[in-house]
C-alpha cells in the first residue's frame, strides 16, 4: 500500500475537534481549559470548530456509536476543514472501526492528531489506507495554562513545516493532575532519553499506546510491523509485569523478527517501570536481539509531548552520539 501523507497546516487552517472516544463534557466543566486551548491553538494561526456531538455525553461519558463515525466522517469529507483534534482519550475509539468508511477516509486525506485511545483509529487508517496520521497533543492538551510550550513547538514543528525534526530530550518533565489544579504544577528533572540497546535504524513508524495497538490484533485493522520502528508507550494503569506481557504480545505477530527498532515512551511515576526493569524486560523478547532500544522518550501520559507521524519514517541512532530524527512528508 502506498503512504500518503496530508497536507500541512499552516497560519489560518481549520481546525475540527472531534470526540471518538471520551466526550468534551468531562474536559469542560467547571475550568477555563476550553478557552486556554482555543487561545493557544489561534496563537498557532489555527481556527476552531467542534463536531456536532462533540459534547454528547452517556453513562461511560462518551457517546452513541453513531454520533461518533458521524463527527469523523463530517471532518474529513468537509474540505473547509485541514486537520482534526480529538477531543482526549478513553478506552472506546475500537468501537468505531467497523462503522468507518476508509474509502471515504483515504479519499479526503488530512491531518489527524491524538493519543493514547486515538491509537486504534490511527493506526487501522494507516492498515486500511496508507495515510499517516499523528500521534501528538489532544484539544485538550492544549488547554495547559503553563508548561505547554514545548509541547506546542513540537506540534507546529512536525505539522507546520516541512522539514525534518531532530528531536531532543527535555530537561524537566511533568506527571501532574493539572487538568483539575492548573496553580499548583510539578515540573520534575529527567534524567533523559535511555538508551537501552545501541545501534541504528531508519524504517516506517507504526504504534502508540501499546495496549490499544494490542486491540487490533487479529482484526482486519492491524497495520503490519514488518521492518517497522516500533514507537511504544502506556499509561499509569501498567506495571513492569502488564508491559512485559503486552509487548510479547505484540512481538509474537508475524514478521516481528523483521521489526528494525523500538522506541518507548516515558511511563508515569505510578507505573513504577524503572530503567533496570525496562532493560531486563527487552531482554526477553528475542526479536529485539541487537535491535536500537531507546526508552524515557518524551511521548506518552506525561508533558511534554511529542508529535509523531504514525506511517512516517525515523531515522533511529543509539550510542555515543543519540539522534531522534522523524520525517514527516
Amino acid at each position: 500500500m502506498v503512504v500518503q501523507f496530508p497536507a500541512k497546516l499552516r497560519s489560518g487552517s481549520h481546525v475540527r475537534v472531534i470526540a471518538p472516544a471520551r466526550s468534551r463534557a468531562i474536559v469542560s466543566a467547571g475550568n477555563d481549559n476550553a478557552a486556554i486551548a482555543e487561545r493557544r491553538l489561534a496563537e498557532l494561526g489555527l481556527t476552531v470548530s467542534y463536531a456536532d456531538n462533540v459534547d454528547e455525553t452517556d453513562r461511560y461519558h462518551s457517546s452513541s456509536i453513531a454520533s461518533r463515525v458521524a463527527d469523523l466522517h463530517a471532518a474529513f469529507v468537509d474540505p473547509s476543514v485541514a486537520g482534526i483534534l480529538t477531543v482526549i482519550g478513553g478506552y472506546n475509539s475500537n468501537e468505531l472501526l467497523p462503522h468507518l468508511d476508509f474509502d471515504l477516509i483515504g479519499a479526503n486525506p488530512k491531518i489527524l492528531c491524538g493519543y493514547s485511545d486515538i491509537t486504534a483509529l490511527q493506526n487501522a487508517i494507516l492498515a486500511r489506507t496508507g495515510l499517516v496520521t499523528y500521534s501528538g497533543p489532544h484539544w485538550s492538551t492544549f488547554g495547559m495554562r503553563h508548561l505547554g510550550d514545548t509541547t506546542s513547538s513540537w506540534f507546529q514543528q512536525v505539522l507546520m513545516t516541512h522539514e525534518p525534526v531532530d528531536l531532543k530530550p527535555s530537561p524537566w518533565f511533568t506527571d501532574d493532575a493539572w487538568y483539575a489544579d492548573q496553580d499548583h504544577r510539578t515540573q520534575l528533572p529527567s534524567d533523559g532519553w535511555w538508551p537501552l540497546q545501541p545501534g541504528a535504524a531508519e524504517a516506517q513508524i507504526v504504534g502508540g499506546n501499546l495496549g490499544t495497538l494490542n486491540l487490533l490484533q487479529g482484526t482486519p485493522w492491524m497495520p503490519s510491523i514488518r521492518d517497522a520502528v516500533l514507537f511504544l508507550e502506556d499509561d499509569e494503569l501498567t506495571n513492569p509485569v502488564e508491559f512485559r506481557r503486552d509487548l510479547h504480545s505484540l512481538l509474537q505477530l508475524p514478521d516481528a523478527d523483521t521489526v528494525r527498532g523500538l522506541v518507548i515512551g516515558r511511563f508515569q511515576i505510578a507505573s513504577g517501570m524503572a530503567r533496570d526493569d525496562l532493560e531486563a524486560i527487552v531482554a526477553t523478547v528475542p526479536p529485539l536481539a541487537g535491535k536500537p532500544i531507546v526508552a524515557n522518550v518524551d511521548f506518552g501520559h506525561t508533558n511534554p509531548l511529542i508529535t509523531f507521524p504514525i506511517g512516517g519514517h525515523v531515522e533511529l541512532h543509539l550510542g555515543s552520539d543519540t539522534r531522534i530524527t522523524l520525517t514527516h512528508h
